[in-house]
């Protein structure tokens, strides 16, 4: 199962989602993240892909989740989710990602992946949670979810 990260910068009431110009969910909003490299942690995967998608600096990764995704009956990605308060730069868009500040009561669930209104508002919220999400085959019909809430994690 590949491992991946996905972070979300938080201001206020505001956070910074991205507009996904390539790969898996390529048009929907997202948060900045992707794939764990050989000999990386996952909080530093998180850092990378923050400056590789947006040219943030993030400090304070906050882990307040982990998912795992199932597309058919294939195991697809284990994702550490962060949250952030702190970081230095400018949200700036890249080859992979148009950065984007939406207010929480106006964050465009419709244009995201169909689990995210059920575990994105903990993580902004801070909350610590797992969740386990099973889509059909293709990954566009969400067939099972199931989040647990109140868990806690290593500082990886």
């Amino acid at each position: 199962m590949q491992e991946a990260t996905i972070c979300y910068p938080v201001d206020g009431d505001r956070v910074l989602l991205i507009h996904k110009k390539r790969g898996v969910g390529s048009g929907n909003y997202n948060g900045p993240g992707g794939k764990v490299e050989a000999g990386e942690t996952p909080r530093q995967a998180a850092r990378r892909e923050v400056r590789e998608e947006v040219r943030l600096e993030v400090e304070d990764l906050e882990k307040t989740g982990e998912l795992e995704f199932v597309f058919g009956d294939e195991p697809f990605m284990h994702v550490h989710v962060f949250r952030t308060g702190s970081w230095e730069g400018t949200p700036r868009e890249t080859a992979e990602a148009d950065p984007e500040w939406f207010h929480r009561a106006a964050i465009p669930y419709d244009e995201m992946w169909e689990d995210d209104r059920l575990w994105l508002p903990l993580a902004l919220d801070g909350e610590s949670f797992v969740g386990y999400f099973r889509f059909d085959a293709d990954g566009d019909e969400m067939r099972g979810a199931f989040v647990d809430r109140d868990v806690s994690f290593d500082s990886s």
